[in-house]
């Protein structure tokens, strides 16, 4: 692009380790002698990187489908300001095709079919001198064959007009194009020149003996720049703009092949959807209705679930609380028993102490009797012939 507008643009190399297919479009204004262009660029970042590429054209075919959708909507409004509106729509698309040689990848079909109906494809074989001449000329041959056998439809320059008829037929022959791009110049004889330097040679951009770069530009920019335009705007986008009107309802004639009036269609659409929103209310209405009822029944069974637990605990806590009267009752029949057989056996006891003291009482005094009697005996003076005499002594004793 940077040779191709021989200016230099801004923007990073993207690496090929993105996980999708990701858009990045940059708008400039550029400026030749007294004419002006706006160009946006939309670059196609990690196209085809992937392994799995099966939705890799994807992102690109929605792209193309919001600018249609942002020009649809501008032009639908009451007031229009179209000719003030920047069109983002897409123009053209140069489809790069890896120079193997051999054939074209199963993806390079798949995405141009997608793409034909949608924007004027050109395809260009990239780094062209990466082959040799003979099998760049087979190579396109390949590339032709299988385009028309797979039926995409890639842009013919217009051959309609004479004042061009000549030069576009006979650059619809060397479609598509080998291109060859640099931005460092080189001295060759007396002239600065775009090329790119080998060692085996040099390869000169604008040479067309070397490369298609020059028919390329003759053709994009200085010939067919307002066919582009055009074809995007009375092709592509009228596509687009009449399966969208389509989808809404919107129809040329009716069924009986009389025409159709706008206020009439959107009288026909505007019932077709009051209809459809009343139906839409009915079900919704009917599905609450459903719903409230499944609820209310949940809820009841919620209920009577929780009284059955309530009547189940309230059973359990009674028998707990008999259990516990009961155990208390018994406990209170053994306590008072026991105080009972304590009070008996405290009765005893100070009744056997009392027995007791008595019988130890006359042990002592018979025992006391017994010494004294004792001592009396052995006090007494024996005289022989006499009669002993016995000395009177009184022992009076106190309990």
């Amino acid at each position: 692009m940077d040779t191709l507008f021989n200016t230099k643009f801004e923007g990073e190399p993207a690496t090929h380790t993105q996980p999708g297919v990701q858009l990045q479009s940059n708008t400039y204004d550029l400026q030749e002698s007294n004419v002006g262009l706006k160009l946006t660029i939309v670059s196609t970042v990690g196209f085809g990187d992937q392994i799995n590429k099966e939705d890799s054209y994807r992102p690109i075919v929605e792209f193309i489908d919001a600018q249609f959708e942002a020009y649809l909507q501008e032009e639908l409004k009451i007031r229009r300001l179209l000719h003030n509106y920047h069109d983002s729509r897409i123009h053209a698309c140069l489809y790069f095709i890896a120079p193997t040689g051999h054939s074209l990848k199963s993806l390079d079909l798949v995405t141009m079919k997608k793409l034909d109906s949608k924007v004027n494809v050109i395809p260009i074989i990239a780094k062209s001198d990466a082959i040799s001449k003979s099998e760049l000329t087979k190579f396109k041959i390949k590339i032709t064959s299988e385009l028309v056998s797979n039926g995409v439809q890639i842009y013919q320059f217009p051959t309609d007009d004479e004042a061009v008829a000549e030069i576009n037929g006979t650059m619809n022959a060397h479609l598509p194009f080998a291109v060859i791009g640099s931005t460092e110049e080189l001295k060759i004889g007396n002239k600065m020149v775009k090329a790119r330097q080998y060692p085996w040679g040099t390869v000169q951009v604008e040479n067309e003996a070397h490369c298609d770069f020059v028919k390329l530009r003759e053709m994009l920019i200085r010939v067919n720049m307002e066919d582009l335009r055009e074809q995007t705007h009375s092709r592509h986008y009228e596509l687009y703009r009449r399966c969208k009107l389509e989808e809404m309802g919107f129809k040329d004639t009716d069924p009986d092949s009389k025409p159709f009036s706008l206020q009439e269609t959107y009288e026909a659409k505007r019932n077709e959807f009051l209809g459809e929103l009343q139906k839409k209310e009915e079900e919704m209405r009917q599905m609450f209705v459903q719903r409230v009822k499944e609820k209310e029944a949940e809820l009841k069974e919620a209920e009577k679930e929780l009284h059955e637990k309530f009547d189940r605990l309230k059973k359990l806590h009674q028998d707990e609380k008999k259990k516990l009267e009961d155990k208390k009752k018994s406990l209170d029949d053994e306590v008072n028993a026991f105080k009972q057989r304590k009070t008996a056996a405290e009765l005893l006891q100070s009744q056997g102490s009392q027995a007791g003291g008595s019988q130890t009482l006359k042990r002592d005094k018979e025992k006391k009797k017994t010494r004294e009697e004792k001592s009396i005996s052995d006090r007494t003076c024996t005289t022989p012939g006499k009669h002993p005499v016995v000395p009177c002594a009184l022992v009076v004793c106190a309990v």
